[in-house]
């Protein structure tokens, strides 16, 4: 509805119809007098005037006339559209002094009424179809501005969502690292130092991250290789920890966090159980367009620790609610028992890289 794109294009209506004119003068009429120049201004020049009484109408009115009921239109358009076809013709009259042609000079005010009979009724109609297309297109409008509402308090719904989850995440493992660290007071006072220390630095990565739900894989591996290190103290080398990372994997986007829970889950239900010889292993590879991030431990077997422990647990749980809000029916999720009581949590989410992604990053350790 901008102004020159509104009045040019009634323009160029109005254009067309002169056109139109000019044809039928000729094949029907054989009226070669009326020029085509005169009828493109005649034409040009009142459609002119109605696409500037027509925006002037959707600038001052455009509330009014979406709204209007059938009182208000009664009341007020009507007689607004018999003044505003009135003052069109009247500038229009003013315009071409020499229309009507074929008949003697006339003063203004009998070519007004010459031109009023003739064409009131079009200039009426020209009036109430500008009228509705504005009252449709206030209509569209509004649809879509309630789309949009719609579409931001979802998405407004979902950061809170997932707000929440992050929330109910860093707790649970402060509190697990906290506690490691308190065991550790008992039996090697450096060693809980040095967790602590750590456990400070993975805190300042968390603070830096903000409110990002995705980062780089590489980012992620990061914090995971700081995990490990932590836990590889608090279990004194009775876990031996294995990474595979494929290397073109590195800048794909992941979820904020979403291997240390379940690496978590792997020391607190399966490795904390056993006494030495223990496993974890993380691979990350590419399967098609998805990528595959995977965790393995030894401990006492999926069916044994699901027993033990209350459920999946918060870490669990917590993953999985964020891969179906992040991908939908774009992932998956399988926790499986394999020979040896290994367990194995397999994710699949769609492979994306930060250059096509539009997902906020935060880009530090890179």
């Amino acid at each position: 509805m901008h102004p020159v794109l509104f009045v040019s294009g009634a323009t160029t209506l109005g254009l067309l119809f002169a056109l139109q004119e000019w044809n039928s003068r000729l094949r029907l009429w054989n009226e070669p007098q009326v020029t085509l120049s005169l009828l493109l201004q005649a034409w040009g020049a009142q459609y002119f005037l109605w696409g500037v009484i027509g925006w002037i109408l959707w600038k001052t009115l455009r509330t009014k006339i979406t709204s209007a009921g059938v009182k208000s239109m009664l009341l007020f358009f009507l007689p607004l559209s018999f003044a505003a076809s009135v003052i069109e013709e009247s500038v229009w009259v003013l315009l071409f002094p020499r229309l009507p042609m074929g008949r003697p000079p006339m003063p203004f005010w009998q070519r007004l009424s010459f031109h009023l009979d003739a064409e009131l009724i079009d200039s009426l109609v020209i009036f109430w179809s500008t009228f509705f297309l504005f009252r449709g297109v206030g209509y569209y409008q509004r649809y879509r501005e309630k789309e949009r509402m719609a579409a931001h308090l979802e998405s407004q719904l979902v950061q809170a969502q997932m707000r929440a989850l992050r929330m109910q995440l860093n707790p649970h493992f402060l509190f697990n690292t906290m506690n490691g660290i308190s065991s550790l007071m008992r039996t090697d006072v450096s060693a809980a130092d040095l967790m602590l220390e750590q456990l400070s630095r993975l805190l300042r990565i968390t603070l830096h991250r903000g409110e990002a739900q995705f980062i780089p894989l590489s980012d992620e591996m990061e914090f995971i290789e700081m995990y490990l290190a932590m836990q590889d103290r608090r279990f004194a080398g009775r876990v031996q920890q294995r990474m595979s990372i494929e290397p073109h994997v590195h800048d794909a986007i992941v979820p904020t966090m979403i291997l240390q829970p379940i690496v978590e889950n792997a020391y607190a239900h399966g490795l904390s159980r056993i006494s030495s010889n223990g496993l974890l292993s993380i691979e990350v590879s590419s399967y098609g367009p998805m990528l595959r991030l995977c965790v393995t431990n030894s401990g006492i077997g999926y069916a044994q620790a699901a027993t033990r422990s209350s459920g999946k647990g918060v870490g669990l749980a917590n993953v999985q609610e964020r891969l179906r809000m992040h991908y939908g029916g774009e992932q998956s999720f399988s926790i499986s028992e394999i020979e040896g009581n290994m367990v194995r949590v397999e994710m699949m989410l769609p492979l994306r890289f930060a250059g096509s992604s539009q997902e906020q990053t935060t880009g530090y350790g890179v």
